[in-house]
This record gives C-alpha cells, sequence and structure tokens, in this order.
C-alpha cells in the first residue's frame, strides 16, 4: 500500500484583465463572487468538498491548501479562505506576477520536501467548474496515474470550435471508456478559425483547463531537465525567502529574474514530445475560464430574449446581452449582442464579438495611469475598506469601514488635518499621547502633522465617515510609524 498526501495547489495571481471593470488588478476575478455566493477562489477549493478516494493500491491523506498569490492580496485570500473554512496551511507570496510556472515551483520547492513529496492538485484560482461530481470522478483515475509518477493533465471535450483556448491533443488508446487516462500526443496554442473546426472535427482535441495534477518531485525533475534557469532562481528565491506565520515572502530580486512562462510552456509542451509519462483525462464538468465576458454570460441563467442580468436593470427590446449593474439604475433599450457593465466609477459598453479585446481597453489605463485600472470606487485594506463619497477643492469625503478587532497603521500627514465622525460601532482614537474611545454620532479632529491611529475594539464593524482638509489630500501623504500588516511606507493606506 502507497501512502501519498494530496496537496490542493491554488494558483491565485491572476489579474483577469478581460473583466475589466469588474475585476482590477488590487481585486481581481477570482476574489469576485460571479457565479453565486461564493468567489472563484472559494468556489476552486469547494470543487473537493466530500470528495473520498478509494483504491486498494493508494492511500491518500489530505492536506490544507497552499495558496501562491500576489503579496497585496494576502489578506484578502486569508479571510476569503478563513470565511468557507479552509485556511491554507501557507500563502506563497509572489513579490511580482510571473506566470504559473515559477508560482508552481516555489510552491512544489517550499512544500515538496516537508510533506514528503506529496501530490499536487493544481488549479488556478479564477476558473469555473459546474459538474462537482463529475471533477471528483477524475481525480480517482487521475491520484491512480500520479502516484505512478505520471503527470495528469484535464481535458473539456470541445463544445464548439474556439479560438481563444489552447488544446491538448490525445494519443491511441485501446480503451475509450468514460474517465481514461489517455497519453498525450500534444499540446497546441489558441489555434485559428480554421484549426479550431478541424479540432472539433477530429474528436482527438480537448480544451486545456489549465489543472494538473503531479507529485512535487516529478514536477522539479521535468523543471531540471527543460528549464534548469527558472528552477535554479526559483531556488533562490526560496532559500532567500522569509516566513513570517503563514506567509511565505519569496526573494524579490531573485523571483523578479525568472521568465515569465506558463506550466505549459515551461514543461507540458517538452513533455508531449519527451515522455511517455504525460496524460489527459477528458471530463465534461461544466468546466469555464470565465476569461472573457462572453464567459461570464455562460454561466448566468438567461431571460427569455437571451439576456444575462445582474443588479437593478430594465431591459426593453433588448436580446442576448450581459447586464451588470453595481450602482444605479441600468435601462437599455434596442440593443443587441452587447455587454454593458456598470460599477461605482466605470462603465464598459461593448459587442460580444469584441470582449477579448478588453484589454485594449486596460492597456490604454495603464498608459494614462488611470486609478481605474488599479482598484475599484471601494478600495479594499488589510483592516477593512475606504470610499470616496464626494471632493472639492482642498477636501475630499470618505467612508472607512475598520473590521473588528483591525487598525490603521500609527501614522501622521504633513499636508492635511482630519475629522472623523463615527456613525456605527465603537472607535479607539489615538492622537498624540491621548488615547480614548468614541461611539455613535461622536467625532474628534486630527491636526496636520499630529501622531494618530484608528481602532475597531468592537465585534461589529466599525464605520467613520473621514473629512480630510489640506492643500494636498494624496494618499500617498502617509508617514508610518507602526503597521502590523508589515506595508511599505509612503504605501496607499
Amino acid at each position: 500500500m502507497q501512502n501519498l498526501n494530496l496537496l490542493p495547489v491554488i494558483l491565485a495571481g491572476g489579474s483577469g484583465t478581460r473583466l475589466w471593470p469588474l475585476s482590477r488588478e488590487e481585486y481581481p476575478k477570482q476574489l469576485l463572487n460571479l457565479q453565486g455566493e461564493n468567489t472563484l477562489l472559494q468556489e476552486t477549493l469547494r470543487r473537493l468538498d466530500g470528495f473520498r478516494f478509494q483504491s486498494v493500491n493508494v492511500q491518500v491523506g489530505f492536506s490544507a491548501p497552499v495558496v501562491a498569490c500576489q503579496e497585496g492580496m494576502r489578506f484578502l485570500v486569508q479571510e476569503q479562505l478563513a470565511a468557507i473554512d479552509r485556511p491554507p496551511q501557507q500563502l506563497i507570496l509572489e513579490p511580482v506576477a510571473k506566470n504559473t510556472a515559477p508560482a508552481l515551483t516555489c510552491v512544489a520547492l517550499t512544500c515538496g520536501q516537508a510533506q514528503s513529496d506529496p501530490i499536487m492538485l493544481v488549479m488556478p484560482a479564477d476558473h469555473a467548474v459546474s459538474d462537482r461530481t463529475a471533477f471528483q470522478k477524475a481525480l480517482q483515475v487521475a491520484i491512480e496515474a500520479a502516484a505512478k509518477n505520471s503527470v495528469v493533465t484535464f481535458g473539456i471535450p470541445p463544445q464548439g470550435p474556439e479560438t481563444g483556448f489552447g488544446y491538448i491533443r490525445r494519443g491511441d488508446l485501446a480503451t475509450d471508456s468514460e474517465y481514461t487516462a489517455f497519453p498525450v500526443a500534444g499540446f497546441y496554442e489558441k489555434p485559428s478559425a480554421t484549426q479550431a473546426r478541424e479540432y472539433l472535427d477530429s474528436g482527438e482535441y480537448y480544451w486545456n483547463a489549465g489543472i494538473f495534477m503531479l507529485k512535487a518531485s516529478v514536477w522539479i525533475e521535468a523543471l531540471e531537465r527543460f528549464n534548469p534557469g527558472m528552477l535554479k532562481l526559483c531556488r533562490a528565491s526560496v532559500n532567500q525567502g522569509s516566513q513570517d506565520e503563514i506567509f511565505f515572502r519569496l526573494d524579490a530580486k531573485a523571483f523578479g529574474e525568472c521568465p515569465a512562462d506558463s506550466i505549459d510552456y515551461a514543461v507540458m509542451e517538452h513533455l508531449a514530445d519527451n515522455s511517455s509519462a504525460l496524460v489527459v483525462i477528458p471530463v465534461e464538468m461544466g468546466w469555464s475560464d470565465v476569461g472573457a465576458w462572453p464567459a461570464l454570460m455562460g454561466l448566468g441563467e438567461p431571460d427569455p430574449a437571451g439576456n444575462v442580468i445582474q443588479g437593478d436593470v430594465i431591459a426593453e427590446d433588448t436580446r442576448n446581452s450581459l447586464l451588470i449593474s453595481q450602482d444605479r439604475l441600468l435601462a437599455t433599450l434596442g440593443l443587441d449582442d452587447l455587454i454593458v457593465v456598470s460599477t461605482p466609477d466605470a462603465l464598459l459598453i461593448a459587442r460580444k464579438d469584441s470582449a477579448q479585446d478588453v484589454r485594449k481597453i486596460v492597456d490604454r489605463l495603464r498608459l494614462l495611469n488611470r486609478d481605474e485600472v488599479y482598484a475599484h470606487r471601494k478600495v479594499y485594506r488589510p483592516w477593512g475598506s475606504y470610499e470616496p463619497l464626494g471632493a472639492g477643492d482642498r477636501y475630499q469625503v470618505k467612508r472607512l469601514a475598520v473590521k473588528p478587532g483591525a487598525k490603521l497603521s500609527l501614522q501622521m500627514h504633513h499636508h492635511r488635518a482630519e475629522h472623523w465622525v463615527v456613525v456605527r460601532g465603537t472607535a479607539k482614537v489615538t492622537r498624540g499621547e491621548e488615547e480614548f474611545l468614541l461611539t455613535e454620532n461622536q467625532s474628534t479632529y486630527i491636526s496636520l502633522g499630529t501622531l494618530h491611529r484608528l481602532e475597531n475594539p468592537g465585534s461589529v464593524e466599525l464605520e467613520v465617515i473621514e473629512v480630510q482638509s489640506g492643500s494636498y489630500l494624496g494618499e500617498d501623504d502617509i508617514v508610518r510609524f507602526e503597521d502590523q500588516y508589515d506595508r511599505i511606507p509612503a504605501k496607499n493606506e
């Protein structure tokens, strides 16, 4: 009997630019609830709920998940997993985005030896799977194959000649029963429309779901063979990294020098040409990469006119459109095949056949240094969130929401004063040498240059209206003296 551990590895470093304006760099699509009450990240882990592996040859234990994500997302990820009672054993923090291969390598290096070479179930955090039962049946076959040192991929039988996905071609095998591990004959990048039709007609090609299963040692050996330079840099990133509770910070210099390669490009395409140990399990599990607006439309329930609607929307003479409003009444008339998405700070209107090009808008916003590419109007921070309510010459008003037990940094400002009014909960205020409590309808004033801190000592969310006044009101006018979240001075609060 072979004893192994199954380690869920969640890759949560994507930015989801094609789902702008819902998805932003600081709050990307994997953190959004696009398919119901739970976020894509939460649903990725819940895919394993109720799974029991049965085998006479292999006994499998289950480890708490490891998540690779951006440094700035660490508290959001931790909070979302805690909300579904799936606390991670470790968060691998990427100082810069470097695609999936370096992220997986650092997970394999940090967890491989500590857990006696676990079987890693590698899942992107920003995909959707609606048929959990089918996925778990495929896992039964995948674990048996991975235990024998195979590299397992999951292929989705194509529903049409899709040009937005990569493809996997299966090799020959005598049997063609359900949930079979076929040898892989090749990995193929996004095809032309003609090629996609040929792939569909042949019956030998599957959409690449980006989900993999393999032992940590097998991944490291493959990378040593096909991409030793990346492995060297990832080793340095891990060896020179630092542990802080569940957070493991990779060394920024070494990780920054890694090539930004995908798992497919770094290893899988090479394995398809050089190894018989690479297999694909076809599985119809209601998979979507939620990569662009039409994919999100496929997750919703259409009305009789074919529209998928979220929020306060009135649609007249409107057909086959995705209509989302987060902040106001959205009324449409005489529309067909459009994407309309309204958020508090941005409005997107696009033809459905142009949805893959939304990243061009994001690129333009980045060139213009627009805040809308990075964050929503409501900005999330480790301690809670803030939201602008209004602004004018030499003043601005914000709503602060501070989570129970959380506190902002001990700080001061050179150019602005602040007035705080508590509208819900209890605030503990540090102002210079003073410490005092404020309850609902009470207020205080923080003069320019005064050391101060806001804290929530209660068990309910603290809500504060903050009025800033002064010659400069930018978020970089913050000098920190203490901060429990280890943030860099002069960074957005």
